[in-house]
């Protein structure tokens, strides 16, 4: 806050700010002051984070575990004299560092374009005139005129507002518009006492302060600027998502935690330091277990080279051929191109994904997407629209006129409008499931149902709305009594507003039948007053004078007041309801608040309209109403006006959930994703649309009683609750309502306690701090920066579907992810079991023989495995993907299914191979061994060269066949596809990813110039041209194959190593929706099999548990099947 305030500006009055900060209301800063003021303040902007430099990527991806591994080996390698290898060493580190180096620039630029907005400008008075600036060089003490549209360019205390209301959703969530005031007169909430200290008021209820970046939505006003930059209230929710935290037992202050402390807090930095330089400590679990499995290699290396040196009984001094094969030996069980190859496959991902509107910011985003247990997320402009509509309208005595069809809330062409009588929609008793009640907690014996005894009469299905006289007159007030404007675009053709967004619905349900504001002023209407809405009596009105011979019939000769506003204070205004003028009774009153009441209790905001005829034609100080004698008073103007008024009837306005937020739900239940809505709306209205896009059960009583008490909170009573308290829950809130940022922070590190893995999604400034504190932080592309530079994921489309795409996307990466790490690793288990093996072939001198060289080596971790690891990275979705649950963040990548077939594949691998170079150098050669076979070849060399290019084509089958078996951790490769209705499916499955294809086809053939081609196949990979041995690589090869094949069937067989499906329970979340492809923002290649859901059970099932409390003595392992509470 700028300047030496006595207290917060919103408890002193105008005059006493302007006296703190030097200024002046009538004639603003002088220059002078300005240019000092600039000097000591920094620039009004925002500080989000910005772009990462370009060093700093460049230095994280060094960094990396696998990269660290591969410098030693490469420099290892320098130091014995082998260039080559510690060329090829050098170029693997370029390649990967390189990779992963354009993709995370190029999001850094791809997230800097989307935060490249128009700078705002503002209207300041300075030295006494009027001059726009840009809002960078607003400084505290400045004047500033806001109107209808504008930005608020910094926290401002406002002096002057002429129906003045701004849009603060992005700030407070709060939906509806703020209307500000000038005077002090802030009361504490829900009472009528004035605030007189700071803490006692919120932000959202200062309503004397226009915050920076909000938008103004009507009206216009003059303020003084009280606070900029990272000062102003926006400025400090940023702030908020980059401060650091030290986790607990980080302080070195003996004083304060006792002479132990600096040891201890020392200790654990450092710890923390290496931990996150090594990538031990920070990521996602997926990087967390690659670091991990990195440097357990690493050691697994460094053991191997010991064990290579100790059979050859540590010579002295070590010759150069064997520090090669420990080399060789180490580099055989690092996956050198995993890295590259999860990269790439994560590009490929990202970029699907940006065509489908999802621009990642983090490449580890996607993976985490995999295990995402809750989405807890925002109502306004997520789940929903962000736009006002008009879904009902009650006139009476009983004509209920719905909206339907129409989820474009601009768009009046949209949907269509029934009439119905209000009796008809008495909503029936819902069905009960008898078989559902018959639990051992309650049995309960039925004799004939209620509904077959006394058959309710079927209500008459709804009529095609027509323009009634009733309907005419709500329409002609709701039009005339507004300050929006609605037209049609006829270049763009779309529907343009301007104005607040009730009274834009109100505007848009007035043209769907042609009674729009423009068209009836057309017809002579001419408006002779008007009195603004005044947020302290909730109402607003206008005088018209009727044109001759107008529609409805009224007269010309009086003027006409048309008046809307909340259904309390309009009521008691009101004499006579209806165009019949049928008296306004308590019996009445009572009808009609139990209509608000129904139509509030659907989400909806209830406003009513009416209207009465002036005495003659209406003429401020004259024929007002008001004694002339007492001068002009505006107040009794106003109370004359709005009195005796004619009740026509009552509006439900409501901000529609988006068609395809339901069934996103829907699916994400069907996946183990539990979905929670934290909004800042009303308690009813946030229940409201949560039962109707099926976050909550519209009957509670489904829920156990524990869990259906709690479904529901107000922020207020969460933030109540202690962190013992809300671990106690049986299930956290599914909607929250009221929510500060504090409470969706806590909402967060709540479900975090329960070991959940969340994702957080929002749009607006108060979802920064949770955006970034959350696993995965999603936010929406129209949404404010501060929010986007929180995020990892953006929604250029803002839809909530896109997610549940992005989840899908994830979770299919992560399943590929498995295959090809299984993929790289297996032929590693194969290679360091032949080289280990191998120890035991001495040749004349006494030094161990390779059974495989060290390029052969990388050519077949770097050539030979990784493209059709990126072929696996390509796979399409399974059809069950989106029925299993996340996966367990503790075991990540590693289940026990992917380590047991790593190392059953790797041994038949290694087996295999051994007994081919034992085959060719002992069963045709006589175990002839030469000397020096390591280096170089001569004749004493042919059989061990022969036998390592029999080896080397073997092994390089070997691993290509993998990649097709992998495909299907479970199926055989012979029938993948269970659907399948062919005799022999294998070329067709094999053929549905071209590049895997063509990667193991080309894999296979290359081969052979390896082998054939002079000087490469001698002087570089150490082995020669072979003949007869490639019946023993066939044959070997065969066996492999029908090895994996039996492994597969002993798992399917005896059900071992099984994933599990999703247990439902009695309810679901969402509701399914229709079985087709989706559009464009889910036509991501791995959707294609979307359509294969299965149908919600009748009252679905609240089926991910990971918001219940986990009991401490449950280690996890694996992932099995747990039935929810729910």
């Amino acid at each position: 806050m700028a300047g030496e305030f006595p207290k917060h500006p919103f408890l002193l009055t105008p005059e006493e700010t302007a006296e703190a900060l030097g200024t002046n209301l009538d004639k603003g800063l002088t220059s002078a002051q300005v240019k000092e003021l600039q000097a000591k303040y920094p620039t009004n902007e925002l500080d989000v984070g910005g772009s990462i430099a370009w060093y700093t990527i460049f230095i994280r991806q060094l960094a990396n575990a696998m990269i660290l591994v591969l410098f030693f080996a490469m420099a290892l390698s320098f130091g014995v004299g082998d260039y080559i290898e510690g060329g090829v060493l050098a170029a693997v580190i370029i390649l990967n560092v390189s990779i992963g180096f354009y993709q995370e620039y190029g999001a850094e630029k791809k997230m800097d374009a989307l935060r490249a907005l128009s700078s705002p400008s503002a209207n300041v008075l300075r030295d006494g005139k009027t001059q726009v600036i840009p809002n960078a060089e607003v400084v505290p003490g400045d004047i500033i005129a806001l109107k209808m549209g504008d930005t608020v360019p910094a926290d401002m205390r406002m002096f002057e507002a002429m129906n003045l209301q701004c849009d603060e959703s992005s700030l407070t969530g709060e939906a509806m518009p703020i209307e500000k005031i000038t005077n002090t007169e802030i009361y504490v909430e829900g009472g009528e006492k004035l605030a007189r200290e700071e803490g006692e008021v919120g932000i959202g209820d200062r309503i004397n302060i226009a915050y920076a970046t909000t938008v103004v939505q009507k009206g216009r006003g003059r303020g003084i600027v009280i606070a900029t930059g990272m000062q102003t209230e926006v400025g400090k929710i940023a702030a908020s998502t980059s401060k650091k935290r030290r986790k607990p037992g980080r302080s070195m202050n003996w004083k304060k935690y006792g002479k132990a402390a600096p040891v201890k807090g020392a200790f654990r930095r450092t710890y923390d330091f290496l931990g996150k330089f090594l990538g031990l400590t920070e990521g996602t679990p997926l990087q967390i277990k690659l670091a991990k499995l990195a440097y357990l290699l690493f050691f697994c290396a460094i053991i191997l080279a010991m064990i290579v040196f100790s059979v050859n009984k540590w010579p002295n001094p070590l010759p150069s051929e064997l520090v090669i094969y420990a080399i060789s030996t180490g580099i055989a069980i690092i996956p050198e191109s995993l890295v590259a190859v999860l990269t790439i496959s994560m590009v490929v991902a990202t970029t699907v994904m940006r065509k489908a509107n999802v621009v990642v910011r983090d490449l580890s985003a996607l993976e985490a997407l995999g295990g995402v247990t809750n989405i807890c997320s925002d109502k306004t402009g997520t789940l929903t629209q962000g736009a006002m509509i008009v879904k009902k309208v009650w006139t009476p005595p009983k004509s209920i006129y719905t909206v339907r069809d129409s989820m474009k809330p601009a768009d009046p062409t949209a949907g269509h409008v029934t009439v119905s009588s209000a009796d008809a929609q008495v909503k029936e008793e819902e069905k009960r499931d008898y078989d559902e009640e018959r639990t051992t907690q309650a049995i309960k014996f039925d004799g004939v149902p209620d509904q077959k005894l006394n058959p309710k009469p079927q209500s008459s299905p709804e009529a095609k709305a027509e323009l009634t006289p009733d309907l005419r007159m709500f329409l002609l007030s709701a039009a005339l009594c507004n300050l929006s404007t609605v037209r049609y675009d006829e270049q763009e053709e779309v529907w343009k507003t301007t104005g607040e967004p009730t009274e834009i619905a109100l505007q848009v349900f007035a043209h769907r039948f042609e009674l729009g504001k423009k068209k009836v002023e057309a017809t002579g209407w001419k408006q002779t007053a008007e009195f603004p809405f005044d947020s302290s009596i909730k109402r607003m009105s206008v005088i018209y004078d009727a044109p001759e011979n107008n529609d409805i019939g009224l007269s010309t000769e009086n003027s006409h007041v048309f008046t809307k506003g909340a259904v309390e204070r309009i009521i008691d205004l009101c004499t006579h309801v209806g165009s019949i003028d049928e008296p306004m009774t308590e019996e009445y009153k009572e009808q009609i608040l139990k209509q608000m009441t129904d139509f509030a209790s659907q989400g909806q905001r209830v406003l009513a309209i009416a209207y009465r005829p002036w005495n003659g034609r209406y003429v401020a100080g004259k024929n007002d109403g008001v004694d002339p004698s007492l001068g002009k008073n505006d107040e009794a103007q106003r109370s004359a006006v709005e009195k005796d008024l004619i009740l026509l009837g009552l509006a439900g306005i409501y901000d529609p959930p988006r068609r395809e937020t339901t069934p996103a739900i829907f699916d994400c239940s069907q996946a183990g994703i539990k979905v929670h809505m934290l909004t800042g709306d009303h308690p009813e209205t946030a229940k409201a649309i949560a039962k109707e896009v099926g976050i909550i059960p519209r009957d509670l009583g489904v829920l156990p009683a524990g869990v259906a008490q709690s479904a529901v909170m107000k922020a207020t009573d969460f933030d109540k609750l202690s962190d013992a308290e809300i671990d106690a829950l049986p299930e956290l809130p599914l909607v929250i309502a009221r929510c500060a940022p504090e409470t969706k922070s806590r909402m967060v590190e709540a479900l975090r306690r329960r070991d959940a893995f969340m994702a957080m999604t929002g749009d607006g400034v108060n979802d920064a701090p949770s955006l970034s504190r959350a696993d995965v932080g999603i936010a929406m592309g129209s949404g404010s920066d501060v929010a986007k530079s929180a995020s990892k994921i953006v929604l250029t489309d803002d839809k909530f579907n896109s997610i549940v795409a992005a989840i899908r996307e994830g979770r299919r990466m992560f399943a590929n992810i498995q295959k090809f790490v299984l993929h790289l690793l297996s032929s590693n288990v194969g290679e360091v079991i032949l080289l280990i093996c191998g120890l035991a072939f001495f040749d004349e001198s006494g030094i161990s023989v390779f059974p495989i060289a060290p390029l052969e080596i990388l050519w077949i971790n770097m050539v030979t495995s990784s493209f059709p690891a990126f072929g696996l990275g390509r796979e399409a979705a399974s059809a069950e993907v989106m029925r299993k649950p996340p996966h367990d963040k503790r075991r990540g990548v590693f289940t026990n299914q992917i380590i047991v077939d790593m190392i059953v594949y790797g041994i038949l691998m290694g087996a295999t191979t051994l007994s081919t170079f034992i085959i060719v150098v002992f069963g045709k050669y006589g175990g002839q061994l030469g000397r020096d076979c390591n280096k170089h070849y001569s004749e004493g060399c042919i059989p061990v060269f022969r036998a390592r290019a029999a080896v080397f084509a073997e092994l390089t089958w070997m691993i290509l066949l993998t990649a097709w078996e992998i495909k299907d951790l479970r199926r055989s490769m012979f029938r993948l596809n269970p659907d399948s209705t062919s005799k022999f499916p294998f070329f067709k499955d094999v053929y549905n990813n071209k590049f895997l294809f063509w990667a193991v086809v080309i894999g296979g053939v290359s081969v052979f110039p390896t082998v054939y081609i002079p000087g490469l196949n001698r002087n570089v990979f150490k082995h020669t041209d072979i003949s007869w041995e490639w019946g023993v690589v066939f044959g070997m090869t065969i066996l492999y194959v029908f090895g994996i094949e039996v492994w597969k069937w002993i798992k399917r067989t005896f059900n071992i190593l099984d994933d599990h499906k999703v247990v439902k329970g009695t309810w679901s979340q969402g509701e399914e929706g229709p079985k087709q492809r989706f559009g464009k923002s889910m036509s991501f290649s791995s959707l294609k099999s979307w359509a294969s859901r299965s149908k919600a059970q009748s009252n679905g099932g609240l089926t991910p548990s990971a918001t219940q409390p986990r009991s401490t003595s449950q280690a996890p392992v694996n992932r099995a099947p747990q039935t929810s509470a729910v």
